[in-house]
C-alpha cells in the first residue's frame, strides 16, 4: 500500500522534506510541561515563550538540530536537608522541540520574571523571474 500525502500531489515536486517536517512535528511536543505561548512579534518575527519558573540560565540549554530548536531544562538536584509537607512546584527536567522552516533563525533569547523568551525571524527570499531557453533535441 502507498502512502498518500500532500507532498504526493502531481503539482507539488521536490516537497518531500516539508512531509517529513509534519510528520516530526506531530510527534514533537505532546506532553504539557512546561506551558509555552507562541506569538507573531512582527511581520517576520515570532517569540515563544516557555514558563520556567525556578530555572536559572545555566539550568537552561537552546540549541538547534537538524532545523529543530530544542529548549532543554534540567534542575540541579541540591540536597540541602529541606523537609516538604507539600511540594506542588515542578522541578523535572523537560525538552520542548519546535521544528523550524527554512529561513527562519533564533535571534536572540532572555530569561525574564520565571519566562524563557526566544525570538525568531524569518528572512522573506527576493522574488525572482528565470527564463529558460528551450532547444532543439
Amino acid at each position: 500500500m502507498t502512502k498518500l500525502s500532500f507532498a504526493s500531489h502531481p503539482f507539488l515536486l521536490g516537497f518531500e522534506r516539508l512531509d517529513q517536517l509534519v510528520e516530526r512535528s506531530a510527534k514533537a511536543g505532546t506532553e504539557g510541561y512546561p506551558p509555552f505561548n507562541i506569538e507573531q512579534s512582527g511581520e517576520t518575527a515570532y517569540r515563544i515563550t516557555l514558563a520556567v519558573a525556578g530555572f536559572s540560565e545555566a539550568e537552561l540549554q537552546i540549541t538547534i538540530e537538524d532545523r529543530q530548536l530544542i529548549l532543554r531544562g534540567r534542575q540541579s538536584e541540591a540536597d540541602d536537608g529541606r523537609i516538604y509537607l507539600h511540594r506542588g512546584i515542578a522541578a523535572r527536567a523537560f525538552q520542548r522541540r519546535f521544528v523550524l522552516a527554512d529561513g527562519v533563525e533564533v535571534s536572540g533569547a532572555s530569561l525574564e520574571n520565571g519566562l524563557l523568551h526566544v525570538d525568531l525571524c524569518r528572512s522573506v527570499p527576493e522574488t525572482r523571474v528565470q527564463r529558460i531557453e528551450i532547444t532543439r533535441g
